[in-house]
């Protein structure tokens, strides 16, 4: 049986090595994943192919049948640079078994939807401590309704901070602007927003980029600025970490995108 390394309690160990050892087929989650709609699960072997994917991953890759993916690796599955991303993530984690824990990424299909998701990818052990593969899923994030409780008391605060991506705002300053406390105001940006404040105001900021580089020709540089970064590179590690490609080759893919749909 091959786990990810999450059982220490010894009895619950043995509780686990029996229940999973008397299934007549490994388990692998697969039809329970298959309901989830807003959420990507893959299982992936030694070399980053796919071995196990839901429904949801499959669709979003323009695909009817599962098998279709099976076999490949995300390089193969996702085009050019983006495909190269998200296989070096599956590899640093094969390499060095270091998880990746709610990673807010930007995922671009190949159909050109996009999407915001938070991405788990936990390393598989083999029974004598190597890694031989790895397990993971990206959860679609949703924004919250004007209606749900709670979110008028941080809206203002939300909607200044998407209006001004180029000011380094904090928790702190945020909350004041709320009449909460950090703690509070943290809390409920977790419970409207699914992320940390830290994450959402990372999206804001690449929301903002994003749209700078897809709808003008103004440069990387003059954009940094535009999104609170006075570091061109810094700014250019971090929009590769958030959405798998450089400000360069995201502006690229999305005109190559608009001419396709355009004819």
């Amino acid at each position: 049986m091959i786990v990810a390394r999450n059982v220490e309690h010894p009895m619950a160990e043995s509780a686990v090595s029996d229940l999973f050892g008397s299934l007549a087929s490994p388990f692998t989650g697969e039809e329970l994943f298959d309901r989830l709609d807003d959420l990507v699960y893959f299982v992936k072997n030694q070399r980053a192919e796919y071995v196990v994917v839901n429904r949801t991953l499959a669709e979003r890759c323009g695909e009817r049948d599962k098998r279709a993916i099976l076999g490949k690796t995300a390089e193969e599955v996702f085009p050019g640079p983006l495909g190269r991303s998200y296989r070096e993530q599956d590899e640093a984690v094969l390499r060095a078994g270091a998880a990746v824990v709610d990673q807010l990424e930007l995922h671009i299909y190949p159909g050109r939807d996009q999407g915001w998701c938070l991405t788990n990818k936990l390393p598989l052990w083999g029974p004598e401590g190597r890694i031989v593969g790895l397990v993971g899923s990206s959860r679609d994030l949703h924004p919250p309704s004007e209606r749900d409780e709670g979110y008028e008391e941080v809206a203002q605060a939300v909607q200044h901070a998407r209006d001004h991506p180029d000011e380094r705002l904090t928790l702190a300053s945020l909350a004041a602007a709320s009449g909460l406390s950090g703690y509070q105001f943290d809390r409920r940006i977790r419970r409207l927003f699914r992320l940390s404040t830290g994450q959402l105001l990372l999206k804001l900021r690449m929301d903002a980029a994003s749209g700078l580089l897809r709808g003008t020709d103004r440069p990387v540089a003059e954009i940094a600025l535009a999104c609170g970064y006075s570091d061109q590179s810094a700014f250019a590690r971090q929009f590769r970490r958030t959405i798998g490609l450089t400000p360069l080759e995201y502006r690229s893919a999305g005109r190559a995108g608009t001419k396709a749909k355009g004819g």
